[in-house]
């Protein structure tokens, strides 16, 4: 099993701009007029981004997102999917009714061009009893030891988590988290990001010292070199950063140019030692979807193959 993949999903917005019906739970998005400027900045910069990826022999699958149903966040695909190793291909549970219209079965149907996807387990049911987990934002994993690191928010229930644990074999290492306001961090993807041989983490944000240990230990228990970034950094989304591997194998660790700056210069040589960094500009996506560079890529780790 490895951590990380060359083949990679992203969704090309269409109207993008501020999600009022997940802003309430999202402390990183900022409201700003003028849609169709903010559309226009979007894409310049998504474009950006994929070419920044592809120039790096990443393998990125584009899809371009629809007019209709009205998605302002479908840039952000990784909340609503998951594509994992064995074959499998989970849908989530989402908190705003306009995230759960972003779950496009054709988008399956097009990566399966590709890849060989063996059961597809949808867990949107929960979204009755509203309950969420909202892929990997809410999850991050470290594919290697099969464990999902799990920030507890409105977006992200424990009874949906277990059900997913079961059906995959991941453990749980979950805890609570806050910003500097003591409100709940939304997505555990903004605290922390898990590579290979290093993990990124705003400590400050986990209050309970025994939950803290908890994640500390399990990160030494699994030789991860961590790397401790302060709230301030957290609110530039330097952990909200991703490993992933070009088609030649080489490690690639993929950020914002804010997280980057946000970095000191011993943490890009730590960073570095894992992997080549490479970064893209995307403040508008950041400003107003609340959401970064990992935020942007659902990786595809379905075996290749028809």
């Amino acid at each position: 099993m490895n951590q990380s993949t060359s083949n990679i999903l992203m969704i090309r917005p269409v109207s993008f701009g501020f999600n009022a019906q997940t802003a309430e739970s999202n402390a990183f998005q900022n409201h700003d007029a003028g849609q169709q400027q903010v559309q226009e900045k979007a894409v310049q910069e998504f474009d950006s981004f994929v070419q920044t990826l592809k120039d790096n022999g990443v393998n990125v699958c584009v899809i371009v997102d629809t007019i209709e149903p009205h998605t302002p966040d479908s840039i952000f695909p990784n909340n609503w999917v998951s594509f994992h190793a064995d074959g499998n291909v989970f849908l989530y549970p989402m908190q705003a009714e306009n995230r759960r219209l972003e779950r496009r079965e054709d988008v399956i149907r097009k990566l399966e061009e590709e890849f060989k996807v063996k059961h597809v387990i949808d867990l949107s049911r929960f979204e009755h009893e509203n309950k969420f987990l909202e892929g990997t934002g809410s999850m991050v994993f470290d594919r290697v030891n099969k464990i999902a690191y799990v920030c507890i928010s409105p977006r992200t229930n424990e009874e949906v988590l277990t059900v997913f644990c079961k059906k995959t074999g991941y453990k749980a290492v979950s805890f609570h988290a806050n910003d500097q306001q003591g409100l709940p961090i939304y997505h555990t993807n903004v605290l922390m990001a898990i590579g290979t041989m290093f993990a990124v983490i705003c400590l400050d944000s986990i209050t309970d010292k025994r939950e803290r240990e908890t994640v500390i230990n399990s990160l030494k228990l699994t030789y991860k070199e961590v790397i401790a970034i302060s709230f301030e950094q957290m609110n530039q989304f330097a952990g909200n950063i991703l490993e992933v591997k070009n088609k030649a194998g080489k490690t690639l660790i993929v950020m914002s140019q804010n997280a980057y700056q946000a970095f000191n210069e011993q943490q890009r040589a730590t960073l570095s030692k894992y992997g080549k960094i490479i970064y893209a500009a995307i403040n508008t996506i950041e400003h107003i979807g609340g959401g970064s560079a990992r935020c942007m890529i659902a990786e595809v780790h379905l075996p290749v193959g028809s």
